[in-house]
């Protein structure tokens, strides 16, 4: 029997440092994993290069991914960076860069109006990255970002290193379909939702003229692995909260249910507005009903744990990339999904 592709994700959480990241990838890998992908968050978490590096040096043959927010680092840096990760792996890098919002802008310090939208500026990121991942001097003039004659000053071991797109919002679904090598499809969504979002990158492929069946599909998928089901519930309530936050509705929360999110209800928004309005983050976590949990994660005993993400298999993804809710369901999850 051909055996399940899974990854595993880290990066979110303030429960796990740099290097205990590493001996997570290291153990996954061990056990079969394929993938180790790193989230860089909005809430200033680790770097992602730093830990990848890590990472890398930790293992042999597990792919390396992660999500990068362009304009926190110039295309030609996010290239270098890249290529030289990717010398150090030994070819084992992908990348994800994901669009940069008002929100990111914000906390990061960088001016919010560029002239641009996020979908433009993410499109000249991937074109202009790609030339230069060629090895050869080059130009590009973009919508955001232009350069004449600017070149890596070594030659990359790969050209073609995968750029997937982490997308959300339809936009984001259909830049995918249209120019990336896959897409990491975001966490806290549904099977449903997942579904929905495949529909609107198959046809984005295909009016591009492009075989979708060639077209990488992983997920972050949130896990919450307990021998109680409702335990596993309290555990991952914290990161579904963080979704519905008044920071996040409009470019999250929003955004899915416009793609079809079936979890997500209209009636609830204001709900959970007060909820963090009255009771800051700890009152909107209270606020946050089973079935948002349920719905829009894996989460329970062993068994609903791989019976849920064996859904998001059946909708389309290829690679579940797990990401547990707690420091200390780390092990059990990745020996729940041992290969």
């Amino acid at each position: 029997m051909a055996r399940d592709r899974v990854g595993y994700a880290l990066g979110y959480g303030k429960f796990t440092n740099v290097r205990e990241m590493a001996e997570v990838m290291q153990n996954a890998e061990e056990r079969g994993f394929e993938m180790a992908f790193f989230s860089e968050t909005i809430e200033l978490m680790r770097d992602s290069v730093s830990s990848l590096s890590a990472i890398g040096m930790a293992t042999k043959k597990l792919k390396l991914g992660t999500t990068q927010i362009v304009r926190l680092r110039g295309p030609v840096v996010m290239a270098q960076s890249l290529a030289t990760l990717d010398e150090l792996t030994g070819g084992r890098m992908t990348i994800a860069p994901g669009a940069c919002t008002k929100s990111h802008a914000r906390v990061h310090a960088i001016r919010q109006d560029v002239g641009a939208t996020p979908t433009e500026v993410l499109r000249d990121y991937v074109e202009s990255i790609r030339l230069l991942l060629k090895g050869d001097r080059c130009s590009y003039h973009g919508n955001y970002v232009n350069f004449d004659n600017v070149g890596l000053g070594w030659k990359p071991i790969r050209a073609n290193i995968p750029i997937y797109l982490p997308a959300t919002a339809t936009v984001g679904l259909r830049l995918a379909g249209e120019i990336a090598d896959g897409v990491v499809l975001n966490a806290v969504c549904s099977p449903e939702y997942t579904v929905n979002a495949l529909k609107i990158i198959k046809e984005s492929a295909e009016k591009a003229g492009r075989d979708f069946s060639k077209f990488a599909v992983s997920q972050i998928i949130n896990c919450s692995v307990e021998d109680d089901h409702q335990k596993a519930l309290d555990a991952v309530r914290w990161e579904v909260a963080t979704k519905l936050d008044p920071v996040q509705i409009s470019f999250i929360a929003a955004p899915k249910m416009r793609v079809g999110e079936p979890y997500i209800r209209k009636e609830d928004i204001p709900l959970f507005e007060k909820a963090h309005a009255e009771g800051g983050m700890e009152g909107l976590i209270k606020a946050i009903p089973d079935s948002y949990v349920e719905g829009m994660t894996a989460s329970g005993t062993p068994d609903e744990v791989k019976e849920r993400v064996q859904q998001y298999r059946d909708a389309g993804v290829q690679i579940p990339l797990l990401r547990p809710a707690a420091a200390h369901q780390t092990q059990r999850l990745l020996d729940l999904f041992a290969q």
